[in-house]
């Protein structure tokens, strides 16, 4: 199952896919499902402080019997309790039960207090400490990243970014300037296209090509991520699909696969802007019509 590990700018190596935390809760599901990804083969969890099961992901860590070396554990600061940086991250540590992570992030540009090269600058601290092998960031578009580089001693190693189909064309000039500044992408969400949003253009080739490659749609979608150089975040309760997504890092997409997924992902998304646009007026008219009604005193 060929997940190739990804080199980072730091040195060290991202594995291709992991296992996400996001959705999981607290309390011992989460502890069951982290040690059920660990046990299907995943060698990378991503949690966070304001998923607030990041004791619970220790838990299971410790549980499983494997050795710190054979787990990359990803955790955010997310600003969670108004403390810094520097509190924040020890108190992962010590709910992770670790003494370093592999990879630390800033969940979102607006947690970068009171800016982002201060915020930045606290993150290289920790660092240096040796708490986090290697440093990043999650939702940064282009301009925050070229704000963080411009003061930056050391380099965000990732960028973990919203990444399907239907967002490929709006999220690309992140991947662009990721791409020039040594930056990889970590994508999440890959699957909302077949979760959250069927029956748009999508359907068809991810149908098609997952017919062809005798694989399944959600399948194709990591392919596709992998294609564009990316590191894959999911999660799922299932063992079987566990299975199936380490498995799909076998599949590989032909150029002609790769781009009728972009083109039906950029239709969708005009779709979306379009549909959104609608909406937005629909609602504006309503408020308009309501407020004259009004003054008019008909309603």
């Amino acid at each position: 199952m060929p997940w190739d590990p990804i080199r980072l700018n730091s040195g060290y190596y991202i594995p291709g896919i992991a296992f996400g935390t996001w959705t999981l809760g607290n309390g011992q599901a989460s502890i069951d499902q982290v040690e059920q990804a660990l046990e299907t083969g995943f060698n990378h969890i991503d949690t966070a402080q304001s998923y607030r099961n990041e004791f619970e992901t220790g838990t299971a860590l410790h549980e499983s019997g494997l050795s710190r070396s054979d787990v990359f554990v990803t955790t955010k600061f997310s600003g969670t309790n108004g403390l810094d940086i520097a509190t924040s991250i020890q108190n992962s540590l010590s709910n992770l039960g670790v003494d370093y992570v592999d990879l630390y992030l800033i969940h979102h540009p607006r947690l970068a207090i009171p800016d982002i090269p201060t915020a930045w600058a606290q993150m290289e601290k920790v660092h240096e400490a040796g708490l986090a092998k290697s440093i990043g960031v999650s939702n940064f578009d282009a301009k925050d990243l070229a704000v963080l580089l411009a003061s930056a001693k050391v380099k965000p190693a990732v960028n973990q970014i919203l990444l399907h189909p239907y967002v490929y064309h709006r999220q690309r000039p992140i991947l662009e300037y990721a791409a020039a500044n040594g930056i990889v992408i970590e994508a999440y969400s890959t699957l909302i296209p077949i979760t959250k949003m069927p029956g748009g253009p999508l359907d068809q080739p991810l149908n098609e090509i997952a017919t062809k490659l005798g694989a399944t749609t959600d399948q194709v979608l990591f392919a596709w991520v992998k294609a564009k150089g990316a590191v894959v975040v999911t999660t799922s309760s299932k063992k079987s699909r566990l299975e199936g997504y380490l498995a799909a890092g076998d599949i590989v997409l032909s150029a002609e696969d790769i781009a009728a997924i972009d083109a039906a992902g950029e239709l969708g998304e005009k779709r979306m802007f379009t549909e959104q646009k609608w909406i937005g007026a629909a609602l504006l008219g309503v408020g308009v019509l309501a407020g004259l009604c009004r003054y008019l005193d008909v309603l």
